[in-house]
């Protein structure tokens, strides 16, 4: 009865829970309806005010033109007018005297005065006019018709909002710390210009959640129903996506969301318990020759405060996933002498994982593989059955070595600034990548007694650690072709 009564609490509770977030939707949509009502009446308002605006200058502007129009054609019709009334008048006045000349025919001066006549009726303005008006007084030209125009106002209607697009799951793919996202439309819509997919990360599978830690990423301006976000870092579970489709106005409501599993290897390196001779910041590791005599009087100074020098007791570290553990043998001592040597924090106990590292090409030796929790304190990696490992060495002479139970087998291979690391717990197999090409290096086949963690080595030197990485296809095939084959491995296994 118990029990049942606690399923039921259990229940309840999650019920009480999906209730507040949406109330909590609720409540953050009513505020929306309020602002956005505000914010497209002002749209609206400045839309129809540009286009008063638009209407307005062009008005002017014609006006304008009219105006212009107007008087210099007044001014060429007046000429032409002013000059032919002169004309007029001037030649009026030579028929009169043609007239009087013809009449007094029989005088002895007639000819004179016909031949005067006649010259000046070749020189007068009238015949040197042209009778032709110099400019049209048809002023339709300056005319518009908004017929047109006045009808597609009248069929102006709001834009249409787009649908929400629907997220196909089936296409959608996760792989090689990438995601695709593929969509499509439940209607045919011809105005969509384009899309917006906003993405966040997250710890809760199902349904996003109203109140998350990480905020909602945004890419815009998407013109395919497909997205590939690429060289993601998977350090959360999960990935919540959704899409909204935009035409030249407006955006359209978001497409369900969805939640993607974005499975990973995650981890950090336990700076707790590395050699004092390292220091660790995030997931970066550089040799420091002095660390032990300064790790030896921050001890001192912290001791004479009555303070524990152990970070393990720090507030940062207090609360911890079940993989996630302290070792074995916690204090900065974990490793020391010429075991330089620092241990991931999380445990692998099953399934398949993959990491890389990047290391100094200066530094005197590097090492990177896995190891049991009971590696002991002075064991170097790769000399004890606890452990397996690639070691390079640039002290001296230069060699590139597979090593475990203090066997090594030098490897024939180019040595690549980037080692990927796969790890398949179950099946034994532990293998080394050139992380760029993704060339093989070496497999260890072995049988894990327990569970393993990422470990790695440095001298004089510096490296950097990728963890959140997905196990890479390449990887995958490469290693499903050499899993039958182990003869390559045998003198180590």
């Amino acid at each position: 009865m118990v029990e049942a009564l606690r399923k039921i609490i259990t229940t309840l509770a999650v019920k009480n829970e999906e209730i507040q977030n949406f109330i909590y939707a609720l409540k953050q949509m009513l505020q929306n309806v309020e602002a956005n009502s505000v914010k497209v009446q002002e749209d609206l308002e400045g839309e129809f005010q540009t286009l008063y605006s638009l209407l307005d200058e062009l008005k002017e502007n014609m006006l304008m033109k009219i105006k212009q129009a107007r008087p210099s054609r007044t001014y060429e019709l007046q000429n032409q007018l002013a000059a032919c009334t002169k004309a007029l008048e001037s030649s009026e006045e030579l028929l009169e005297t043609a007239n009087q000349t013809l009449q007094g025919a029989e005088n002895h001066d007639f000819h004179q005065a016909a031949k005067q006549i006649k010259d000046s009726v070749t020189m007068a303005p009238a015949f040197r006019l042209s009778l032709k008006a110099k400019v049209s007084d048809n002023m339709s030209h300056l005319m518009v018709d908004f017929a047109q125009e006045r009808c597609m106002l009248q069929a102006l209607k709001f834009l249409p909002v787009p649908s929400a697009p629907e997220i196909d799951m089936a296409e959608s793919l996760v792989a090689d710390n990438c995601v695709t996202l593929v969509w499509k439309m439940p209607d045919e819509d011809s105005k969509i210009d384009h899309y917006v997919l906003e993405y966040r990360k997250t710890n809760f599978e199902g349904p996003p959640r109203v109140k998350e830690d990480q905020p909602w990423m945004v890419i815009e301006g998407i013109k395919q129903t497909e997205y590939t976000l690429s060289g993601l870092k998977f350090d959360m579970k999960y990935m919540n996506f959704r899409v909204k489709a935009c035409n030249k106005a407006v955006a359209g409501e978001f497409s369900e969301p969805v939640t993607l599993e974005t499975r990973a290897f995650m981890f950090r390196l336990d700076a707790g318990t590395c050699h004092q001779n390292l220091r660790v910041e995030e997931l970066s590791v550089e040799w420091d020759a002095m660390g032990g005599k300064v790790q030896d009087i921050k001890a001192r100074e912290k001791d004479s405060k009555g303070r524990t020098a152990s970070p393990v007791n720090s507030p940062a570290r207090c609360v911890q996933s079940p993989k996630r553990m302290p070792s074995a043998r916690g204090g900065r001592d974990r490793f020391t002498a010429e075991s330089y040597t620092v241990l991931g924090d999380t445990l692998i106990d099953g399934a398949d994982h993959y990491w890389e590292v990047k290391y100094d090409r200066d530094s005197k030796a590097f090492g990177v593989g896995v190891a049991y929790r009971s590696l002991g304190k002075f064991d170097q990696l790769g000399k004890t059955s606890a452990s397996w490992c690639l070691h390079l060495n640039n002290w001296l002479q230069v060699s590139f070595t597979a090593k475990h139970n203090n066997k090594a087998k030098v490897l024939d291979v180019p040595v690549p600034d980037c080692i990927g690391v796969y790890c398949n717990f179950h099946e034994g197999f532990l293998s080394f990548y050139n992380a760029k090409t993704k060339q093989l290096l070496h497999t260890f086949k072995a049988k894990f007694t327990q569970p393993v963690l990422p470990a790695f080595m440095v001298w004089c030197g510096s490296f950097h650690v990728y963890s959140g990485l997905q196990v890479p296809s390449s990887v995958k095939s490469l290693q499903k072709r050499n899993s039958t084959t182990s003869s390559s491995n045998a003198s180590l296994t």
